[in-house]
């Protein structure tokens, strides 16, 4: 789920529906949005300055959604003649959309308006799965990962620069 001002949009495993909900009561809204084609939804994130949802299909594509006209696109496809890059989840910060794969060890980050890939950044080899990534203001990312320097079967959220990588936590 994901929300905008007061209007709070969810998806559901195996629907192509985004449902809408009062984010203050959560009661539905009639502005249910059917997005033809989409298959096995898993995150949704919604970009506020250019006011579009970007939706992560285990279909191996994002769609993006416009909250004004519930116009939809499929607007990236993450499969390639060589690789399959399931998308597992997403985050937005600043027209930057960071997606990230559990079964890659590399976060990928388009630009919104444009669709163009920014930039992989590989992370260190003893990162084994991805859970989730995030960019912050400073434009860092912070990792949920599976896999630590010390080899250990654990998972781990990492503060990762282009200088320096420190551990942050560390949950057995």
């Amino acid at each position: 789920m994901t929300q905008l001002c007061t209007v709070l949009y969810v998806i559901c495993d195996k629907l192509s529906i985004i449902h809408s909900h009062n984010a203050d009561t959560l009661s539905p809204l009639d502005e249910d949005i059917h997005v033809e084609g989409m298959s096995d939804p898993n995150d949704i994130v919604v970009c506020r300055d250019d006011r579009q949802l970007y939706l992560a299909d285990r279909d191996c594509c994002i769609w993006r959604v416009s909250i004004d006209d519930h116009s939809y696109v499929k607007w990236l496809s993450t499969r390639s003649t060589t690789e399959k890059f399931r998308v597992e989840t997403l985050s937005v910060t600043s027209r930057r959309l960071l997606v990230t794969s559990q079964w890659s060890s590399s976060l990928h980050q388009y630009s919104t308006t444009d669709r163009q890939l920014l930039r992989v950044v590989q992370l260190p080899g003893y990162v084994k799965g991805l859970y989730h990534g995030v960019e912050t203001t400073r434009g860092t990312f912070v990792v949920g990962h599976y896999g630590t320097s010390q080899d250990k079967v654990q998972s781990a959220v990492s503060d990762y620069s282009d200088f320096a990588i420190v551990l942050v936590n560390v949950n057995s």
